[in-house]
């Protein structure tokens, strides 16, 4: 079985008054502190922001476990300096970004300018584990028009500097100004994925390959495709739906290679597309359907998603636990959902805040 592993950026709040503190080197310093071996947390680009990683897990009821662990050693942590954490996408309230500088940071400021002082914003990034390089390539290349389907799910920053920003991913529209980030064109081979990074690295716009912001990429540590489109997930058990089904596209993608069904080819204008209307609309409104590129309810193409892996997701024991999932996201919503019945409930935004620390530990 495919082994599963998750990345999570969580923001840095006052506990109080729901505004981010730039608190991220003091929180790992504590955290190294109390356990001098740990190789959970880790440092990221903004002070305001903190992730964590988790194991490789087969069993999704592991992975579950592990998040809810992470996040509450994250809030631990952060409790004994004076902050806590968030699963929050984007800040709703006003912030100012403090960039943690190290040469690599520091580059980064110079080269992009105004753009990385506003790009505090924060990811979950999934691995799933595949058996080779080639094998990974025809995956990126075969979910790629079913990303945008896991975009809508995990959807989460409907908040910007204080303002509705009428989408249900902002965290998305901001990131895509990284110039390496976005949907990508067959590649069709391992050899032309990595012809293709050497290629971006070499122009000098870039800086690594670990800047190839790709929405799926292989990942240059581990032996994984890395799905990189999500929104930190409001509730620890959306991120878990979201790592349970990336998990049954990357198997479903790979029985297709070896049986030699070749991927759909949606050109990227198309993919672009698809991407915008996920992240505007979420599940409120319709997605582009992954095949054919037209407009249908969102809940019919989760209900497509599930038909297209299900055979790996029975293959894993998933299958049940899947349905029931989407089915309790469609009921609740998503975190865009969420975020925006507590401001219509409470009328603050710091009430949005703190409502979202509690819900992030569960």
């Amino acid at each position: 079985m495919r082994t599963v592993g998750v990345e999570e950026e969580l923001l840095l709040v006052d506990p109080d008054s729901g505004d981010p503190k730039a608190l991220s080197a003091a929180v790992l310093a504590r955290a190294a502190q109390d356990d001098p071996e740990q190789d959970v947390f880790e440092k990221e680009l903004y002070g305001q922001m903190l992730e964590f990683a988790t194991h490789p897990q087969s069993e999704m009821a592991d992975l579950g476990a592990e998040i809810v662990r992470c996040r509450k050693e994250a809030a631990r942590h952060a409790g004994e300096l004076g902050c806590t954490v968030a699963a929050l996408a984007t800040s709703p309230l006003p912030v100012s970004p403090s960039i943690s500088m190290n040469d690599r940071y520091r580059w980064m400021a110079e080269q992009y300018g105004i753009a990385t002082q506003e790009q505090l914003v924060c990811g979950c990034h999934v691995h799933v584990s595949v058996e080779s390089d080639e094998e990974g390539v025809a995956v990126v290349d075969r979910i790629r028009p079913w990303l945008p389907v896991l975009a809508a799910i995990s959807a989460n920053s409907p908040f910007w500097q204080g303002r509705d920003t009428s989408y249900a991913s902002y965290r998305s529209r901001v990131w895509g100004r990284w110039p390496s980030a976005g949907p990508t064109e067959l590649f069709q081979t391992a050899e032309r994925y990595h012809r293709q990074v050497a290629d971006m690295v070499g122009t000098g716009v870039i800086l690594d390959q670990a800047m190839v912001y790709f929405d799926a990429r292989l990942s240059a540590t581990y032996p994984t495709v890395e799905i990189r489109v999500a929104d930190v997930c409001l509730r620890a058990d959306t991120a878990v739906l979201v790592a349970t089904l990336a998990r049954a596209l990357v198997e479903t993608a790979a029985r297709d290679w070896r049986a030699g069904r070749p991927p759909l080819d949606h050109s990227v204008s198309l993919l672009r597309l698809a991407a915008w209307q996920a992240h505007r609309c979420g599940l409120e409104q319709d997605l582009l359907d992954p095949v054919t590129m037209r407009p249908r309810p969102a809940s019919e193409v989760l209900r497509s998603l599930l038909e297209h892996t299900g055979d790996a997701l029975g293959g894993s024991g998933d299958a049940a636990r899947a349905e029931e999932a989407v089915a309790q996201l469609l009921r609740r919503g998503n975190g865009a959902r969420e975020q925006r019945l507590l401001l219509e409930r409470t009328g603050s935004l710091r009430d949005v805040v703190t409502e979202c620390v509690r819900n992030t530990q569960e």
